[in-house]
């Protein structure tokens, strides 16, 4: 099935053939024919599906037959990268048409915003705080809006952005077409789903679990030891470009400048920088000029860049959901990626339960050549009792994850049960015995 089977406007098909699109990914496949309909869609899919086009290019499709100065076409994003990504991807859809869209977030001034929406713009891509910002100073009208899109939605839930969402829902028309877009359905997010939505048609793209396309491995080591094996680590990488994780923005910005040293070429990506340097980040790493990029995951939401080969996670996420956000950089349609993570001791609930959601052991490795000290990588410390870090919570013993035969596996999996590994890595002892989740 190709992108001509939805008989899209010959100008816009001519986009689609810009960009180098050529089999619509099972998301678009699904969701471009009900938007077209008209029909209210609920989504869930995690990044990396190519949910975007999904619903750009029905958007683009309805806009293309009559023109307008007013604001038709209204989508919700949580971070400016993703506003950012959007809004470009309206513009190469579209530019053979003469629609035109702007992205409005903050951290940059709302001159330009303002001079592009008294040009008339039909799609607006906005971040809430500063759209909230445009209408509080009836800078935009937002009562012609036919079509609204919410993407992500589940992590403008985790930025505490839902009482802005309702009031921008108090200012569009309520008769309208509704687009929601999640890669999880959190409460709060099913209940506001359930409100804005009439009779949605429910799209469900693979979002139990990380993406199949990327192999999973840990790095046990000491906490104090991680930056240096992280050099290392990337050192002996294949080449490609690199996306680091840390949980904070302190750490994201102390851990590039300590890359640089070894002479990575690296860009930090936090929230306390300016919108000019984050973009200089994101760009410098899409364009090759970074092949190292550490950011936090609110910073990275959103970034969507073409051949990340390795993901790696220097701290281990809060939650299995940030994991599979985070990893779903890489191995992105139908690329392959590999997520590293360096774990400690104290990480061993939380690598637990994304074991239990991948529904098979990570594979352990050790770098060779590599001073751990007194540490061992491979010993098999005593599993301490995971009631003694979450209180309340009753504790049953998870039973040895069988694997079938016949299933494929992953190159990751591969390697594990050969004892090989490729980076002068080596896959730790498993004995065929539960593995302590004490990593």
């Amino acid at each position: 099935m190709g992108f001509e089977s939805f008989h899209l406007d010959t100008r816009i098909a001519a986009g689609v053939k810009a960009v180098g699109y050529t089999t619509p990914t099972p998301i678009q496949e699904q969701a471009i024919p009900v938007v077209l309909e008209g029909r209210d869609v609920l989504g869930i899919a995690q990044t990396g599906t190519g949910k975007t086009a999904a619903f750009v290019l029905p958007i683009l499709e309805r806009l293309a037959k009559g023109t307008s100065r007013h604001v038709r076409a209204l989508i919700i994003a949580p971070t400016r990268e993703l506003a950012e990504q959007i809004h470009q991807a309206c513009v190469s859809l579209g530019k053979n048409t003469k629609i035109r869209s702007v992205a409005i977030y903050g951290g940059v001034s709302k001159v330009p915003q303002i001079a592009a929406l008294r040009r008339g713009a039909e799609i607006v891509v906005a971040c809430p705080g500063r759209l909230l910002d445009h209408l509080d100073e009836r800078d935009i009208d937002l009562s012609h809006v036919e079509v609204l899109v919410l993407d992500e939605s589940d992590r403008m839930c985790d930025m505490g952005f839902l009482p802005d969402v309702r009031r921008i829902l108090s200012a569009v028309p309520a008769k309208r077409q509704t687009l929601f877009f999640s890669a999880t359905m959190p409460r709060d997010i099913r209940a506001l789903a359930d409100r804005i939505l009439k009779d949605p048609v429910t799209i469900q793209v693979g979002v139990i679990a990380p993406v199949k396309s990327v192999s999973h491995a840990l790095y046990p080591v000491p906490d104090g030891l991680k930056t240096e094996l992280l050099v290392k680590l990337l050192r002996e990488l294949p080449q490609g470009r690199v996306l680091v994780f840390t949980r904070t923005k302190h750490r994201a910005k102390s851990l590039a400048l300590r890359l640089e040293r070894h002479s990575h070429r690296v860009a930090a990506l936090q929230g306390n920088m300016a919108q000019n340097q984050r973009l200089n980040a994101i760009n410098g790493f899409r364009d090759g000029r970074y092949d190292v990029l550490v950011a936090t995951d609110i910073a990275a939401r959103g970034i969507d860049v073409v051949g990340i080969s390795h993901v790696v996670n220097f701290d281990v996420p809060d939650t299995v959901d940030a994991y599979t956000h985070r990893i779903g950089r890489t191995g992105r349609v139908d690329r392959t990626g590999e997520a590293f993570t360096l774990v400690t001791q104290s990480d061993g609930l939380m690598i637990r339960d994304i074991e239990r959601v991948l529904g098979a052991p990570i594979e352990r490795r050790r770098l060779a050549d590599f001073d751990y000290g007194s540490f061992s990588p491979d010993a098999q410390p005593q599993r301490s009792h995971p009631t003694a870090s979450r209180p309340g919570r009753s504790f049953r013993p998870r039973s040895p994850v069988r694997r079938n035969s016949s299933r494929p596996r992953t190159a990751g999996a591969a390697a594990y049960a050969s004892g090989k590994s490729h980076l002068g890595t080596t896959a730790l002892p498993h004995s065929g015995a539960p593995r302590p989740t004490s990593w």
